[in-house]
């Protein structure tokens, strides 16, 4: 039987799985298996930097000679179409198959689309690769107005990118709030008002349909029954885990494929990470599917030491961070259910930091414009200190003090 670990995705979860599996010396048994043509790639800048500027260029976590130097056997532009659990193979669109001992599905989100918009038109746009964001960019250049779906954290920053090219901005949200799912209403009500003060016109509550269609490009929408001309949409009404490999195999799945708390899913020579899996957030607990840089690559770490043969939980703090042009959001641990807040000011008037507690425990902490306050607050959550309100309220009280 083959001794070989395939690696399905080219997201920061691959790249970290393949980072530490060359570590402990292992590269050689390693087949990474990417849809994209490119190398894993950072994807934060894709809807900042890369969207700002023409000249810049992606960045790969790793140049492709430290693939060659690591032993890792690449698979670009060659997707994974099925998995065969039986033999223990995962067919590829080439016609190569590959045997494995053990497999990693790292295969992160789709983004999602409306269903009254087909594919293909020339002026509607998405952003989650590399791909779309070169498409992007040339679009935003061309155009003096971009109209944007969705007021979460990918939605924001497209429109903060665009708003910094000088494009006339319009995002539409249905919610009555910014990032109903994601932040305080306090955090929310702060972004709102700082997009709108850039010039953003960003409306809530409203009800986008009636799309109008008109050779191939898409000519106006109905928002709340007033037609709305479009010269560029922007989707950015969030993603969903891409689950298809994982159905199609018979894999538990379940808003993600369904792992241990070792990532395991529910065939134990087949592993989960990042985007695509939902994981136990406490032994016997509630489960979470997490989208961020932080659990990608917190998560490959758990995933290489199951592969070595260790149980070491999955356990990670979960952190955040938005950038939304000079908006930096960043978030550290799970906001909790009617939990207590209070504010530690920050700096400036547009520096503060929300700190959440549960009962007596601090259980979040959301910083705006405060990176010191931010990287604090973390190693708080993380030694699983509980300092008094009043005391990290204090402007005065240098969080490093508390720890």
């Amino acid at each position: 039987m083959s001794d070989s670990i395939v690696i399905i995705g080219g997201g920061h979860a691959a790249a970290g799985l393949c980072a530490g599996l060359a570590e402990a010396g292992l590269g050689a048994r390693v087949h990474l298996v990417c849809a994209e043509a490119e190398l894993p790639y950072q994807r934060p800048p894709l809807s900042k930097a890369f969207l700002k500027n023409p000249e810049e260029a992606l960045q790969s976590h790793r140049a492709e000679a430290w693939y060659a130097d690591a032993g890792i056997t690449l698979h670009r532009a060659d997707p994974a179409l099925a998995i065969e659990r039986a033999a223990q193979r995962v067919s590829l669109q080439s016609g190569a198959v590959l045997e494995y001992e053990r497999l990693v599905l790292a295969t992160g989100a789709v983004a999602r689309r409306l269903p009254q918009l087909g594919a293909g038109l020339a002026n509607v746009a998405l952003l989650r690769s590399a791909a779309d964001a070169r498409r992007l960019r040339e679009q935003l250049a061309a155009a003096a107005s971009v109209t944007v779906l969705g007021g979460g954290f990918i939605g924001l920053e497209i429109a903060a990118s665009a708003r910094a090219l000088g494009k006339a901005v319009t995002l539409l949200e249905s919610a009555p709030r910014l990032l109903e799912r994601s932040v305080s209403a306090e955090i929310a009500e702060h972004v709102l008002q700082t997009h709108r003060g850039a010039g953003i016109d960003l409306r809530l509550a409203v009800a986008a349909e009636g799309f109008e269609v008109e050779g191939g490009r898409l000519a106006a929408i109905s928002v709340d029954g007033r037609r709305e001309p479009v010269e560029l949409l922007v989707m950015g009404i969030g993603a969903a885990p891409d689950t298809a490999l994982a159905e199609a195999a018979g894999l538990e799945c379940d808003n993600g494929i369904v792992v241990d708390a070792c990532l395991r899913s529910s065939d134990p020579a087949i592993l989960a990470v990042g985007d695509c899996a939902n994981f136990p957030q406490t032994p016997g607990g509630r489960r979470l599917r997490l989208e961020s840089v932080q659990n990608a690559g917190d998560q490959a770490r758990t995933a290489v030491a199951t592969l070595l043969g260790r149980e070491e939980p999955y356990r990670a703090l979960p952190w955040f961070w938005s950038e939304q042009g000079g908006l930096r959001l960043q978030m550290a641990g799970l906001m909790p259910a009617g939990g207590e807040i209070h504010r530690r000011p920050g700096a400036t008037p547009a520096s503060f930091s929300l700190f959440h507690y549960s009962g007596a425990r601090l259980a979040c902490v959301e910083s705006v414009n405060a990176p010191m306050d931010h990287l604090m607050s973390r190693k708080l959550l993380e030694a699983g200190k509980s300092p008094a309100p009043d005391v990290v309220c204090d402007p005065k009280t240098a969080l490093k003090a508390l720890l």
